[in-house]
């Protein structure tokens, strides 16, 4: 009744005149009835609830508040968080007994407003008034204290109450495992079993959400696991999603996928960690499958989803997938800002679509910041469309927006089109020149263009990080300079910095060069191995690679086999090592397998598979393999593939079809293509067309000596020396300089250098004299000297004496008297092997029965027994 009389009165405070009056009236009515009326609660909530709006905040301070229910009544935003503590000092203020929800509020005020100081004053007046008896208020305070970092305090609390019910328990368990200490969780909830209370689903919840990768901490998730079965908690929705994300942080997919299926009811967050989780764990396929379950099942999809599923497209390139999600993002968030449009333009241009990338950067409002022009930028230059890259950075420039430090290393991708010194200067007046990133994508571009000295001169300026040493290293590599790549790398060591992956790859690939010391990417794979690098793709790859240019095949794919994993690279590398040492055969194997594995080849496959044929006679292999390119696999033939077949053709004789490809090439034949005739031309001593390819060679390269050479040689061995010495009259009136021939051999980590006739050696006397015992040796077995590969027109016993003293047979006859019997002895050279040192090869390896390996200019020969892996073709 006395509610329902308050509840009448409402009506008049319609009227500002009487506001006053009936607070003041209410306050004495209320203190009159709080005696005689035991619904006291209703009777406070019908007097304050009539009050308007700040009367009612009068009204709290002037009558005699008993419960929290009446204040919540007065104040319709009291839930909110400076709310909490203002009824909190008005309760106290007036002298009134304090009740739980009051309390609580409080406590949760505290913990909003970081005021932990506030929060134990609350503590102590609850201490005071016997109010930690209650099991909310205790948990209230439990919960301050840990959301606050002070576990101790909250621990200290929950040990003095008398009664612990799993809301405190809970709470304080919760604080462990927010605040890291999993460990100190799970032996509060075996304190809270052997107490013989029994956690709830909020509990284990808590647990779970805490998970770790270690062993320790899934051996805990197991146990908790089982827990929750035996407990019958399983069918919490709460529980099952802290389940899901538990098994998908420490990466076991399979289990979570059990315990999804198993989950009788679902909610938008069970399916988004499913989905999240196999985005975590790399699972592209099962991400793209859960996608397609939730939109076949209708689940609404939130936006942190559908951003990571936008994502996730541009990773695996889907482009149907990305046009689905498109739709439900101008579908169900047209204005979604720049997080799904820059999404899009990014998963678009990943995809190549550029004009659907640059249509969504154009027509999305909100979306001109730099990160969407970036985006924009970085879509063209990956995609090869330099020119609107660079007319969109630009008209970024123009548009007032200022480019970042992710800006500039896009645009200096830019190459050839943008050189690095016309961003230089802006780089450097917007003090980005130091940053890592852009100082590395300066560093790159300076070595695009082959400017080492100033790549090293940015390298030095920049803060370093690991990148940055890596992308110097890959400049030393390109230019094939081992000997900077490894002091490099040995400075990255004396700094401290750990090396990664690339670095590896990136130092390996610089001793893949004829230059480089032998032992030297023997001894990085050794250092990979011990970093624990050596089985990671890109060095693998690098390894294969590396052995093979060495000489060294063997080792090459022993490191092929041990690949875990295999992309085009690592096959492409294996069959072109193949081709260079001319195993064409097993080259083929390679081929065969790859295509067994459904591992469709690319340009670069080709052009190894047609050099093994090129480099063992094999034509109609050759054309065999160029034809399935062409038809089967429609890839378009370029430069190097139709170098190839003319190679192909030219080795063989085939001069005619060699000058029949050329003149179907849809492009001027290269300078690599004429010099291929030209060889062949020396082989078969056809004139005419060396006449023709040489013209062509020479207008190519007027300053390179290799046509003269090859045509004058080509004289010579027709004996027309009037010819030859025009060409010669030629040489040096154009200036051009032969270039000389010359051999070098690794003996105990020293490379030493031997040119034709040489007797700077010291140990010239016994390389001389062990070339005489050889000789010696070789007549004895009917060898003949060769004078043919003499090219000079003098007598024919100092042709014989300028032929002994070539450069590979010194630096031969060196290497045995160096190194131990059994050690294989491994010869670089600059040019082609002659056919007389070829012979002479063969038969001293017969002599002294080792193994000879030889790399000339075009490939390894692999002298044993007698014979060469060439046989006698090359």
């Amino acid at each position: 009744m006395s509610a329902a009389l308050f509840r009448g009165t409402k009506t008049l405070t319609k009227f500002p005149s009487f506001s006053f009056l009936l607070g003041r009236l209410y306050a004495v009515i209320h203190s009159q009835i709080v005696d005689i009326d035991s619904d006291t609660h209703s009777i406070s909530s019908g007097l304050v609830g009539s009050c308007p709006g700040s009367e009612a905040d009068h009204l709290l301070d002037a009558i005699s508040l008993r419960t929290w229910t009446a204040h919540n009544c007065s104040v319709p935003d009291v839930l909110r968080i400076q709310s909490g503590l203002q009824v909190y000092r008005s309760v106290v203020s007036l002298g009134l007994p304090l009740d739980s929800l009051t309390v609580c509020s409080a406590a949760r005020s505290c913990v909003s407003l970081s005021e932990l100081g506030f929060g134990k004053q609350v503590h102590c007046r609850c201490m005071k008034s016997g109010l930690l008896s209650d099991t909310s208020t205790s948990a209230s305070l439990i919960d301050m204290y840990v959301k606050e970092g002070e576990l101790g305090d909250g621990r200290k609390l929950l040990d003095d109450l008398v009664v612990r019910n799993v809301v405190s328990w809970t709470s304080m368990i919760a604080g462990y495992v927010r605040n890291g200490s999993r460990g100190e969780g799970m032996k509060c909830l075996r304190e809270m079993l052997r107490s013989e209370v029994w956690p709830n689903a909020h509990t284990y919840s808590c647990l779970l959400g805490g998970s770790g990768s270690d062993s320790f901490a899934k051996m805990n998730d197991f146990q908790v696991h089982a827990m929750v079965i035996k407990s019958g908690h399983g069918v919490s929705i709460f529980v099952g999603n802290a389940l899901v994300h538990m098994y998908a942080k420490v990466g076991m997919m399979r289990d979570a996928g059990r315990v999804f299926k198993s989950m009788e009811s679902k909610d938008e967050i069970t399916w988004k960690e499913m989905f999240a989780g196999f985005v975590a764990n790399g699972d592209n396929s099962g991400a793209v499958g859960m996608l397609r379950r939730m939109g076949k099942d209708c689940i609404i999809v939130g936006r942190t989803t559908l951003a990571a599923a936008i994502k996730l497209c541009a990773n695996i390139k889907d482009l149907n997938l990305v046009r689905q999600i498109h739709c439900q993002v101008v579908r169900k968030w047209i204005d979604s800002g720049d997080d799904f449009a820059t999404g899009l333009l990014v998963a678009y241009g990943k995809c190549g679509k550029m004009d659907c990338a640059l249509r969504v950067f154009s027509s999305a409002p909100g979306m001109h910041s730099v990160v969407s022009w970036t985006a924009a930028i970085s879509g063209c230059v990956q995609n090869h469309d330099l020119v609107r890259g660079i007319d969109l950075f630009r008209r970024m420039i123009i548009a007032g927006v200022k480019p970042n430090d992710f800006t500039y290393s896009v645009i200096l991708g830019a190459h050839p089109l943008v050189r690095p010194n016309e961003v230089h200067a802006q780089v450097i007046k917007t003090n980005y020149e130091t940053l890592p990133t852009v100082g590395t994508a300066l560093l790159d571009a300076y070595v695009r263009i082959g400017a080492i000295n100033v790549a090293r001169v940015v390298f030095n300026m920049i803060d370093k990080d690991i990148v940055a040493w890596s992308a110097m290293l890959s400049g030393y590599a390109r230019i094939e300079d081992t000997e900077g790549a490894v002091r490099t790398y040995m400075q990255l060591g004396e700094e401290g910095i750990c090396p990664n992956e690339y670095t590896y790859s990136s130092v390996i690939n610089a001793c893949t060069g004829p230059a480089a010391a032998a032992e030297q990417g023997k001894q990085l794979h050794a250092c990979s191995i011990k970093w624990g690098y050596s089985c990671a793709l890109c060095v693998s790859s690098a390894l294969v690679t590396m052995y093979a240019k060495r000489g060294n095949i063997d080792s090459a794919y022993k490191v092929f086999c041990r690949q875990r994993e295999r992309d085009l690279v690592s096959w492409n590398s294996m069959i072109s090592g193949y081709a260079q040492h001319g195993h064409a055969r097993k080259a083929f194997e390679v081929f065969d397998e790859m295509e067994r594995r459904m591992i469709r080849p690319d340009g670069i496959t080709f052009v190894g598979i047609i050099s093994a044929c090129t480099h063992t006679g094999m034509v109609e292999q050759g054309e065999k393999y160029y034809s399935m390119m062409v038809d089967h696999y429609r890839i378009t033939p370029t430069m190097e593939h139709y170098s190839c077949m003319v190679d192909l053709y030219s080795r063989a004789g085939m001069l005619e079809k060699a000058t029949s490809v050329i003149a179907s090439m849809p492009f001027q034949a290269s300078a690599t293509v004429w010099r291929s005739v030209l060889a062949g031309c020396r082989l078969k001593r056809n004139l005419e067309i060396s006449k023709l390819a040489a013209e062509k060679l020479i207008s190519l390269q007027p300053d390179h000596s290799a046509a003269y050479t090859l045509l004058s040689n080509i004289y010579a061995a027709a004996g027309k020396w009037k010819e030859k010495s025009e060409i010669r009259k030629l040489m040096d009136e154009r200036k051009v300089k032969k270039e000389a021939g010359y051999s070098w051999i690794e003996v105990k980590k020293k490379t030493y250098t031997f040119l034709a006739g040489d007797s700077s050696h010291p140990l010239s006397d016994r390389i001389n004299e062990k070339l005489r015992e050889l000789l010696s040796l070789l007549k004895d077995m009917g060898y003949r000297p060769d004078t043919d590969y003499v090219l000079h027109d003098v007598e024919e016993e100092y042709k014989e004496a300028i032929l002994w003293r070539h450069s590979e047979k010194l630096a031969l006859a060196f290497g045995l008297i160096s190194t131990p019997q059994e050690a294989v002895i491994r010869i670089e050279k600059n040019l082609r092997v002659c056919g007389d040192c070829h012979t002479v090869f063969k038969l001293i390896a017969k002599i002294v029965r080792r193994e000879v390996i030889v790399g000339d200019s075009n490939r390894f020969h692999h002298f044993k027994g007698g014979s060469c892996s060439c046989g006698d073709y090359w």
